[in-house]
């Protein structure tokens, strides 16, 4: 029997049915992901697994480093059949992480290959996985179609020019949605050289550097009316913590100045800036009727050694532990709703101690007379939480506090194109916990609404969630 097989992951027979009958074959609306537009655009062909499964995918490092796998073949020049041997070597110790199901799932979702990869199997598994790469051309385009994926929100700066989303909006043999999502993270910056890099690239974009906090609002005002017009549905934001401090327009205006010169900024100042772009951001985001998405909690960036060496997002980051983010969430939410400009928000915590804090803070603003079910999201399991403890967890918490008929469910969150099983991955795990609850006398066994309910978490409720007409049908 092949380790993943037809019910694997489903250990009760409500699970297997909601599964097979309902779940399986929904399409993927595949609203937050970091694949690059440029290779969809260019309908890239890749030339090896290596190059597919390995490059950029800093889970799959963090777990060679572990195995001791040298960083040569890893993120070095070593070729790419070595690094696969060591990313074979390495799969074999990963019984136990997520990594290993999902290897596995990939294997045999676009190669139909069902044995398990080790040591001793790797290299005839390499040479049938590039085989199948050239006989099937297996292009960015290829992959994300034959994964029934029927939008993708890719994460973008305010500055990019977003040719390569026109690119692919012009390209009449591919017939998946691909919108911007609008990233200003650089914005938020102000007390380091991504900040000031950021003015530069306004600067190079409007002819003129803005001069005060007002000022450069309103690009990136005009930046979001462009992204608007190119499809977007969605914000996001990637942030340490939860913050909530405060301040006088004299005082954000001040702040501003300092970060222009480049003097030092105080923690006090950085949340201050920060309260307000967030809270004038959400105001732009809810007159065009996109989603804000907000990340937070991860420590990023710990090991200095090679962060110097390697950069960001390399496998060097973790959970941060963070107290008073209960009062600042709430307080946040609070001035947007005592505002009138409280748009649609997605929170995803990284750390899962703080899934009943995120929780019952969301359940205080639901409020709306858009007709948009749950409008503020507890979002799903995200990077150190992206696993069947983490999945488990988001979902109990939800119906604990909130109301799970209504989740807008996975998202791909991912570099790569072959990450689409990992939605596959959720709708298993969704519908055995369904169905356990069912089974257990906690959930009632009514086929219609456990069809809806499935149905709704692995794909409509996102569809109609982004829609920007405001309600959810």
């Amino acid at each position: 029997m092949p380790f993943i097989d037809n019910d694997f992951m489903l250990l009760n027979d409500t699970g297997k049915k909601l599964y097979h009958d309902y779940a399986k074959d929904m399409p993927i609306f595949d609203y937050h992901c970091h694949l690059s537009p440029q290779l969809i655009a260019d309908n890239h062909e890749f030339e090896t697994i290596t190059e597919i499964w390995l490059a950029g995918d800093h889970y799959k490092w963090r777990a060679m480093r572990a195995n001791g796998v040298p960083e040569e073949k890893i993120t070095g020049s070593a070729s790419p059949e070595e690094k696969f041997k060591a990313w074979a070597e390495t799969t074999e110790a990963a019984v136990g992480n997520p990594l290993y199901h999902w290897t596995h799932m990939e294997l045999k979702t676009y190669f139909g290959i069902e044995e398990t990869l080790n040591s001793k199997n790797w290299k005839e598994i390499y040479d049938r996985m590039n085989r199948v790469i050239k006989e099937e051309k297996l292009t960015t385009q290829k992959l994300i179609s034959t994964s029934n994926v029927s939008f993708v929100g890719t994460t973008d700066s305010p500055t990019d020019s977003l040719t390569d989303h026109d690119r692919i909006a012009a390209d009449t043999g591919f017939s998946v949605t691909v919108a911007p999502s609008f990233r200003p993270d650089e914005a938020f910056h102000i007390e380091d050289k991504r900040f000031s890099g950021f003015l530069e690239r306004l600067q190079e974009l409007f002819g003129n550097a803005p001069e005060s906090y007002v000022e450069m609002l309103d690009q990136l005002s005009q930046r979001i009316d462009f992204f608007d017009q190119k499809g977007t549905l969605a914000s996001d934001h990637a942030l340490d913590k939860i913050v909530f401090e405060p301040a006088s327009s004299e005082e954000i205006e001040a702040i501003f100045q300092k970060a222009v010169k480049q003097e030092t900024i105080t923690n006090k100042e950085k949340e201050q800036y920060l309260t307000r772009i967030l809270i004038d951001l959400g105001a732009l985001y809810h007159k065009k009727g996109w989603a804000m998405q907000i990340h937070f909690g991860a420590l990023r960036n710990a090991n200095r050694y090679w962060f110097e060496r390697l950069g960001p997002d390399t496998g060097f980051d973790s959970i941060l532990d963070a107290s008073g983010e209960a009062k600042a969430l709430n307080h946040l939410l609070d001035e947007m709703a005592y505002l009138e400009t409280l748009p649609k928000m997605i929170l995803y915590n990284l750390n899962p101690t703080q899934n009943a804090v995120v929780a019952s803070a969301v359940s205080n603003f639901q409020v709306n007379d858009e007709g948009i079910k749950s409008k503020i999201q507890f979002g799903a399991g995200w990077w150190f939480s992206d696993t069947e403890t983490g999945m488990l967890k988001q979902m109990k918490t939800l119906s604990d506090h909130g109301l799970l008929m209504n989740f807008v469910g996975m998202l791909t969150d991912s570099r790569s194109f072959l990450s689409y099983p990992r939605h596959d991955y959720f709708r298993r795990i969704l519908c055995n916990f369904i169905g356990q609850q069912v089974e257990d006398g906690k959930y009632p066994n009514d086929e219609t609404l456990l069809k809806r309910m499935i149905e709704n978490i692995c794909y409509n409720n996102a569809v109609n969630y982004f829609d920007k007409s405001g309600g959810q049908k």
